[in-house]
Order: C-alpha cells, then structure tokens, then sequence
C-alpha cells in the first residue's frame, strides 16, 4: 500500500470513524503489552535529539496509529499533519474549583459480563487511560493523568468531535437558522445527485440516512478507503484522479435503503453536518466553534483541528483539545447552555439532544452494550433514570454526563482496541458507580467557584 494511502487510512485516523462498523462483533482479546508497559515514555517514542532508530513516528509510517505507537499519536497529531486552530479567548482560564476525593479510587462497580468487582482506580490501566477528570457541580473531585498526557496537553478527541459537530448544529435549529426537516439538497446544491441530496438535515444529525458505504476496515474495497484517500493532506501518486477533499468525496457517495429507517453509525454524515454548518454559517467548523463556544467559556488553550488538503477541519474526528478543556465544554452542556451566568448557547439545543432520538432505528445497529439507548444530534443518550448522555470516540474518548449526579465524567485514552465494545463493560458501570458515589456523599447545596474575573460561577441544586 502506498504512503500517502497508508497515511490517509486513518487520516486523523478517520479517526472517528470509529470501528463501529460492527458493533455486535465481539472485540478482540487485549494485546500482551500492559498500560504500564505500552506507556509512550517507557517505549521512548520520540524522545531524544534525534530520537533513537526503531523509535520515530512519522505520518507516513503504516502504523503510525497501530498499538503501542497510537500511544504516543494521540497526544501529538498538530505534529504529524496539518491542522487549524481553534482559537480562545486569550483572557485567561477560568477557574475550576477543585476539591478533590481521593475515596473514589476505591469505588467499586461489576464490570459487565464478569462475576469480579473492579476499582475505579484499577479501571484507569485497564481502559488504557491516559487522562480521566470527574467534574461534580462543577468541582474537580478527581484527575489523574499518564502515558503521553498531562494537564497542558492537547489530545485527539476522536469521535468526541461529532457530538462537537452535533453540538454546532443543534445551537443553529435551535436558533431557527438550519432547518431541521429541509432537504441537503436544497442547502448543499453540490450533494443533490448524492445520497444525502433527498435526506433531511435531522436524519444526518441523526445518522438514519441510507447509505451505501461501509467502514468495515477489514474490507480493502470498503468506501472507507476512499474517503481516506480524498482526505489525505498528502501529495497523491501520479495517475490518481479520485476525490481529493472531503467535499469531492461526500458527492460521490451513493444511497441504499430507506431515509430515516435504521439508525447507521457513518462518519461522512458528520462531514456533511460540518458542512452544513459552514454554509450555514459562512465561517469554517474551526471559526464557529470559536466564535460560538471556546471563546466564551474561558478554555485555557486553543484547540485544533486536522484538515484535508484544501484546509477542511475534520468534521467527524479531528478535534483536539486538553483535557480539562474538554471538562468545561461537558459542564457548559450539563448547565444546559449556560457559563459564568450567561447563556452562552441555547439551552434548548441541549434539551433535543437529552430527549434521545429513534429506539427502534438505534436498535437496528445492534449495539449489545447500548440496548435501549438512542442517538439524538450525534450524542449517544443513555434513556437511564439518570438521565445520562454521552459524547464517544475510538480507542475510549469520552464526555460522559449525568444530569442527575450534577457529574461530567471526560476521558482520554489510548485503547489498543478501537471499538467501544472493548472498555464499555469497564466503563458504564464505573461511570455509573461514580455517580452514585457523589450522589450518596453529596454536601449541602452552596455556591461554589465564584471567582471573580475570569472564573466561572456556578450555583450548586440538588437533581
């Protein structure tokens, strides 16, 4: 396979596109190399003036984003492509109180399918983490980070970074500036004779267009493979005349099936949000995430995106962001909208988001770990007693948010296995035994973090 093929395979690893392909499939077993033993630095990826040979990482290289390398990659992909800024506000973070609980690593919960209970703590090596920061009416109780990540570091977001296209689209239906049951067609002239030309922009939010495409990746004739080509930055071989952006190869793409029958998890329908989005709003995803969010909330670094050749931000995969960062954009949304006393978004984009979308069209993808869930504006709902929702990504990204707990869970990682269905059985329960955790030894209501400045102010209430 050729470089630039092999470069653009996982084009920011179409990095989203997330191995989701099919979800029913068991996961395969782990690797030899423990947490500890695959740690970047214990490897020495990329570490001396020069690196030692057998220990560089280049873009080009066929695995650049395999196991054990993807563990130094995640933390360091503005070093291997191009990528535009995301900008802040350039004022200063905002503060976010911390009062740390160092009883939560002994939080117990039963991983699914096993008849041993774990540890939060022995969950953090066990999903391969490299950050984890729990956020409880807007304190930091825990963060813990390892691997290639600290508290400064910018770390691929994944998938995360369609709930962020999700997010963009539901402020502009909620703001009546994109409508929600117009055709694509009629917005996107250019994708009239594609599959998304007679879709309604709700059934792309949503993900229930028919599409003849796959991302099965063990497929070598898999769409997949294309789309990696036409988003490659790289220069192409000589005689190439294929798609050579993401907007020449969303086009392109044919329809199969119904509309809105069967909830399908596709990343080019989180391009073509993104490019909804662009046209709607005449600025690129990277300036409206700006303009709209990271610039409000009083982020403590710019963010990026990985783009094309052209400079399209990846819609589907390409954000990265620190770690607690990621944290004030989940308490943005459990705050439904609202930060430092603002209402920096409105807060019924995240109502339409909460109340979930199609259960049987989701079940039709056969997630076995997600039964009875839904997807609604590119968030997973749980549909829980919590009320809990989250953003996903490949290898175990997440924002995890539980209205009920007051509770924003983020997570950074470096899974050796893509699909979710790898740490999920990790993961969901933890997620929830922490909520609990909270809940059962909450305090009092009082007002917290209210800093003046730049910090944020948030008032405490009980679910």
């Amino acid at each position: 396979m050729k470089n630039w093929m092999t470069a653009g395979i996982v084009v920011a690893l179409l990095s989203a596109a997330s191995a989701m392909a099919n979800p029913a499939a068991s996961p395969p077993a782990q690797p030899a190399l423990s947490a500890q033993a695959s740690n970047p630095k214990t490897m020495g990826w990329m570490q001396g003036f020069p690196p030692a040979r057998g220990k560089t990482v280049r873009f080009t290289d066929p695995d650049y984003f395999a196991f054990p390398k993807l563990r130094w990659t995640v933390c360091n992909f503005r070093e291997l492509m191009p990528t535009v800024g995301v900008r802040n506000a350039g004022t200063g973070a905002s503060v976010l109180p911390t009062a740390l609980d160092p009883a939560l690593d002994a939080v117990t919960f039963m991983p699914l399918g096993a008849k041993t209970p774990m540890t939060w703590k022995a969950a953090f090596d066990a999903n391969y983490t490299d950050g984890v920061l729990v956020l409880h009416r807007g304190r930091i109780v825990y963060e813990r980070y390892d691997g290639c990540l600290d508290q400064y570091t910018l770390h691929g977001a994944m998938s995360v970074t369609k709930s962020i296209t999700g997010l963009l689209g539901e402020i502009l239906v909620a703001q009546g500036k994109l409508d929600e049951t117009a055709r694509v067609s009629a917005l996107i002239p250019e994708l009239a004779k594609s599959a998304f030309g007679d879709a309604t922009v709700r059934q792309v939010m949503d993900m229930t267009t028919g599409l003849d495409y796959s991302e099965d990746y063990a497929d070598p004739n898999a769409e997949v493979w294309t789309y990696a080509k036409a988003g490659s930055p790289l220069p192409v071989p000589e005689g190439y005349t294929g798609p050579r952006s993401y907007f020449d190869y969303l086009q392109t793409v044919k329809k199969k099936g119904t509309h809105g029958d069967a909830f399908g998890y596709k990343t080019v329908n989180a391009d073509v949000l993104g490019w909804l989005v662009a046209r709607t709003t005449n600025t690129s995803m990277a300036q409206n995430l700006a303009d709209t969010i990271w610039t409000k909330i009083g982020v403590e670094r710019e963010a990026f995106y990985t783009v094309d050749s052209i400079g399209t931000p990846f819609a589907g995969g390409g954000f990265n962001a620190t770690l607690r960062d990621m944290a004030r954009l989940g308490q943005l949304v459990l705050d439904e909208g609202r930060w430092n006393g603002e209402q920096v978004i409105p807060a019924n984009a995240i109502a339409r988001i909460r109340e979930g979308g199609n259960k049987a069209a989701f079940a039709k993808a056969g997630y076995n770990t997600l039964k009875a869930w839904s997807y609604r504006g590119m968030w997973w709902v749980s549909h829980d007693d919590h009320g809990a929702f989250a953003a996903r990504g490949v290898h175990g990204q997440t924002i995890w948010i539980d209205p009920a707990a007051q509770m924003v869970i983020v997570r950074f990682a470096s899974n050796p296995v893509a699909a979710n269905g790898a740490n999920d059985p990790t993961s969901l329960p933890a997620y929830r035994a922490v909520a609990d955790y909270l809940m059962a030894h909450d305090a009092p209501s009082t007002l917290i973090g209210a800093e003046s400045g730049a910090g944020m102010s948030i008032t405490a209430r009980r679910p």
